[in-house]
C-alpha cells in the first residue's frame, strides 16, 4: 500500500472524564461532540495569530487537507463568515443555502459552489478575542438553529476560550505551533461482533455489482471483487489509492469535483465514465461523517443506469498529459478570488505562499519583484535564507534563469535536472530539486517580477498544465502591479497624514499626557482626525483635538490649517470660547466646504481648574480620583465652518491631581447599528475600571475595548491628560 503523506491526525476517543483544560489540544473531544450534538457535518476551530489580525485553522473534522488548505489562514480584515463572527462578536448563521452564500459571501459561493449550511460563532475570553469555530450542515438541516444547537455551540466556544487562555496564560504557544492543522477523526461505529463484519464482507463479495468505500481523503479503503473487475484493476493496488490518481481514465474534472461536492454538501451525487475502450460506468456517492460509499456499475446508453439520471458525463478518458486537476482548478479559483481581494505586495505574497503549494504541490516557491533593476524576494517555501540570499538582489542583466525569462518574457520549464543543468551548468541545485518552472511577471511589456516553482520529482509540464500556471502568472502579474501602486499611494498617504499631526507633545511639568491616532485601516483616503497640545504660560496648557469632515487630501490640508490656527490662537492666550470663535471665522472665510468638529480644554495646573468648549465635538469623559466618571455635558456648539457669526460657551470643572481627562474623535464610539449615547456610556464604564495604570496602558486598553466593540470605520484620535504633584518648570 502507497505511503500517505503525513498529516497530524487526533482519532477521538470520547470525552474525557472532568473539566479541566490545560490548553487547546484538549479541544479535539469537545470538537467531535459538537459535531455530535448538532449534526455538523465538518467542524474547523481557528485561532487568531499572536501579534497579528490572521485566523490560522488549527482543529479540523469531517474535512480533508486538499479541502480545507485553501482557508487555512484568513485575514481578520476578510470578508468570510469566521472573520466577520471574530471582529464582529457575534454567530454568523447561512441557512438559505448556496443562493444567499453567494449573495452574502460572493468569494466562498465562487469557490465552493455547492448546497450546505454554515455557522460560525467567536471564541471570546473575558478581555480578548481568540479566534473562532465554522460547522457545516447538509442543506437538509432546517433553515435556523435550534436552541439545542445554539446551546451546544455557546458551550463548546466557552471551553475552548478556557482552554486556550489557560494554555497560553502558562506560556504555550497557540497551536497549531508547526503551522499545520490537527485533524480529528469522526468516532467510528464498534463492530462488537466479528462474525457480523465477516458476514458483511461475504454479503459484498456476493454482490453482481461494484461497490467501494473511500475516506474522507477520497482513498479507497475497500472494494469488492466486482467494482475491481468493472475498473479493471486488482483491488490490491487501488487499496490506499484515490481512484482519479489510480486509474489514469478517471483524471477528470467532474470525478474530483462530484467528490468534493459530495464532502461539502453530504448529498448523494453521480457522474458516468468511460473506461477504455469503451466500457461506461456509473458510479454514484453516497457520503457520510465516515467517508463515501460508491456504487458502481454498467451505465445505460444514455449515461443512466439503475439508479436513475447521473450528473453529465465525464470526458473520454483522457490522458493525465492532457488534464488539469479539478482540486488544483479549486485551489487556484480560490486564489484569483482572494489576489481580487489583496491590497498591498505583502498580502499577495502570503496568499500566494498559502495557496500555490497547496494547489500544485511543489516543494519550494520563490516570489521576486523588480526594484530600480534588480530582482528582490518577497516571499518563498522550502528554501532557507541562506540560499536565497546569493540571488536576493541579483541585477536583470545577470544569467540566472529567473532574469532571462524576465528579459524573454517566456516562461521556462525544466521536467529533469538533466536540463536544467544543461542550460544552466553553474547554477546551484537545492535538495535534490528535479523540475522547475520560471514564470515571468511582466505589465505592459514592463517586467514586474517572477514566480519560480521547484519539484522534488520529475515532472512533464503537460501542455494543459504550462497554460495554467502561465494564466497563473498573468494574474500574479495584474495582483502584483495592483499592490504595487496601492502600497506607492497609501505610502504617500501615510507620510503626509504623520507630517500633519504633532510629532512629539511637548513636557509639562505637573500633566501626565498620552496620544494614540489609529487609521480606519480600509483604504487609501488620509484621515482628518487630529490633536494637539499647547504650552502658552509656564502653568497653562491648551489640548485640542478635532475631525475634519471627509477622508481624502483636501480634509487633509484643511486639517493642517485648522491645527494650524487652533495653535496660533492658543499661543497668544485666547480662551477656548474665542480661540473657536476666530478659528470658525477663519474656515468661513477659506470657504473649503467642510465642517470641522472641535473641543478645546484650557488646564490651569496652578487653580487645579480645567476650561472647556466644543463646536460639536463628542464629550469628553472625565474620570474623578476616586474612580467615579462622568460624560461631560459640554454645550455642544455648531461645527466650525457653517456659520460665521457662530459663537461658543466655555464651562468650567475642577481638574485634580489624580483626575483623567480623556478627549477623543467619534471613531472610537462609532460602530454600525449602535446608539452612539450608550457606546459612549460604555465607554466611560471601561474608563472607570482603569484603576492606577499609567496613561499609557489606560490609552492602549480604550484602543482595544472599542477593537472588541465592534468593526471601526473610521479613524480614532485620542488625547489623555492627568495632573499631578507640580515640579520645576
Amino acid at each position: 500500500m502507497p505511503r500517505r503523506a503525513q498529516r497530524h491526525i487526533v482519532p477521538y476517543m470520547g470525552e474525557a472524564d472532568g473539566t479541566s483544560c490545560e490548553g487547546p489540544e484538549q479541544l479535539d473531544g469537545p470538537l467531535a461532540r459538537l459535531m455530535l450534538e448538532t449534526g455538523a457535518s465538518v467542524g474547523l476551530v481557528y485561532l487568531l495569530a499572536p501579534g497579528e489580525r490572521v485566523l490560522r485553522l488549527g482543529l479540523v473534522a469531517g474535512a480533508p487537507p486538499q479541502i480545507t488548505a485553501p482557508w487555512a489562514r484568513i485575514s481578520l480584515d476578510e470578508s468570510i463568515p469566521v472573520a466577520d463572527a471574530v471582529r464582529e462578536r457575534r454567530l454568523v448563521w447561512l441557512g438559505g443555502g448556496q443562493e444567499e452564500i453567494a449573495r452574502r459571501y460572493p468569494r466562498l459561493g465562487l469557490v465552493l459552489p455547492y448546497e450546505f449550511l454554515l455557522a460560525a460563532a467567536p471564541i471570546t475570553g473575558s478581555d480578548e478575542a481568540w479566534g473562532g469555530v465554522v460547522l457545516l450542515w447538509p442543506v437538509r438541516h432546517p433553515p435556523q438553529l435550534s436552541p439545542r444547537e445554539e446551546a451546544a455551540i455557546e458551550a463548546f466556544v466557552r471551553r475552548a476560550a478556557t482552554c486556550v487562555e489557560q494554555g497560553a496564560g502558562e506560556g504555550g504557544e497557540r497551536w497549531p505551533p508547526s503551522g499545520e492543522p490537527r485533524f480529528v477523526c469522526a468516532p467510528q461505529p464498534r463492530v462488537t461482533d466479528p462474525a457480523q463484519a465477516a458476514a458483511a464482507l461475504e454479503f459484498a463479495e456476493r454482490l453482481p455489482l461494484g461497490c467501494c468505500a473511500l475516506d474522507l481523503d477520497g482513498r479507497i479503503t475497500f472494494i469488492n471483487t466486482a467494482g475491481a473487475d468493472l475498473v479493471g484493476d486488482q483491488a490490491s493496488w487501488l487499496l490506499g489509492r484515490r481512484p482519479w490518481e489510480a486509474l489514469p481514465w478517471l483524471r477528470d474534472l467532474v470525478v474530483e469535483d462530484r467528490y468534493r461536492a459530495a464532502i461539502v454538501s453530504r448529498l448523494p451525487t453521480a457522474f458516468t465514465a468511460l473506461r477504455p475502450p469503451d466500457v461506461r460506468l456509473l458510479f454514484e456517492l453516497y457520503p457520510d461523517e465516515h467517508g463515501i460509499s460508491v456504487h458502481i456499475s454498467p451505465a445505460g446508453p444514455e449515461g443512466t443506469g439503475a439508479g436513475g439520471p447521473a450528473a453529465p458525463a465525464t470526458g473520454q478518458g483522457a490522458s493525465p498529459q492532457e488534464m488539469v486537476g479539478a482540486m488544483a482548478l479549486y485551489h487556484l479559483t480560490h486564489l484569483a478570488v482572494a489576489l481580487a481581494e489583496a491590497a498591498g505586495v505583502r498580502d499577495v505574497a502570503e496568499l500566494l505562499a498559502e495557496q500555490i503549494v497547496p494547489a500544485l504541490g511543489p516543494q519550494g516557491l520563490v516570489l521576486m519583484v523588480v526594484e530600480e533593476g534588480r530582482m528582490r524576494i518577497v516571499s518563498h517555501r522550502g528554501y532557507p535564507q541562506e540560499f536565497l540570499d546569493r540571488f536576493d538582489g541579483a541585477p536583470l542583466t545577470s544569467e540566472v534563469a529567473n532574469a532571462r525569462v524576465l528579459t524573454t518574457g517566456s516562461p521556462v520549464f525544466f521536467s529533469t535536472y538533466e536540463e536544467f543543468h544543461r542550460a544552466h551548468p553553474s547554477a546551484p541545485r537545492y535538495a535534490g530539486r528535479n523540475a522547475w518552472a520560471f514564470l515571468p511577471l511582466a505589465a505592459s511589456g514592463h517586467p514586474v517580477g517572477s514566480l519560480i516553482l521547484s519539484y522534488d520529482r520529475r515532472r512533464a509540464f503537460p501542455p494543459a498544465e504550462r497554460a495554467l500556471l502561465t494564466s497563473l502568472a498573468g494574474l500574479i502579474t495584474q495582483a502584483l502591479d495592483r499592490a504595487r501602486l496601492y502600497d506607492a499611494k497609501h505610502d504617500l498617504a501615510h507620510t503626509l497624514q504623520t507630517a500633519l499631526l504633532p510629532h512629539t507633545l511637548p513636557r509639562v511639568p505637573g500633566l501626565e499626557v498620552s496620544a494614540r491616532y489609529r487609521p480606519a485601516g480600509q483604504g487609501l483616503d488620509i484621515g482628518g482626525d487630529f490633536y494637539d497640545l499647547i504650552r502658552p504660560t509656564p502653568s497653562t496648557v491648551v489640548a485640542a483635538i478635532g475631525d475634519v469632515q471627509g477622508h481624502n487630501v483636501k480634509a487633509a490640508a484643511l486639517m493642517g490649517q485648522v491645527r494650524t490656527a487652533v495653535h496660533a490662537h492658543a499661543t497668544s492666550g485666547a480662551p477656548p470660547s474665542v480661540l473657536l470663535t476666530r478659528t470658525n471665522q477663519l474656515l468661513a472665510d477659506l470657504d473649503p466646504g467642510l465642517f470641522t468638529s472641535c473641543l478645546i480644554v484650557q488646564v490651569d495646573l496652578d487653580r487645579q481648574r480645567a476650561y472647556l468648549s466644543s463646536a460639536g465635538h463628542p464629550p469628553p469623559l472625565l474620570r474623578h480620583p476616586d474612580g467615579r466618571t462622568d460624560v461631560l455635558e459640554v454645550p455642544p456648539g455648531l461645527l466650525l465652518g457653517i456659520e460665521p457669526s457662530a459663537a461658543y460657551q466655555t464651562i468650567e470643572i475642577p481638574f485634580p491631581p489624580g483626575a483623567l481627562l480623556a478627549l477623543y474623535t467619534d471613531g472610537l464610539v462609532e460602530t454600525p447599528g449602535t446608539d452612539i449615547d450608550e457606546a459612549t456610556l460604555s465607554l466611560a464604564g471601561h474608563l472607570a475600571a482603569a484603576g492606577d495604570d499609567s496613561l499609557d496602558e489606560v490609552a492602549d486598553s480604550l484602543l482595544r475595548y472599542a477593537e472588541r466593540a465592534g468593526p471601526r470605520h473610521d479613524d480614532i484620535a485620542l488625547l489623555l491628560l492627568r495632573p499631578g504633584p507640580r515640579g520645576g518648570g
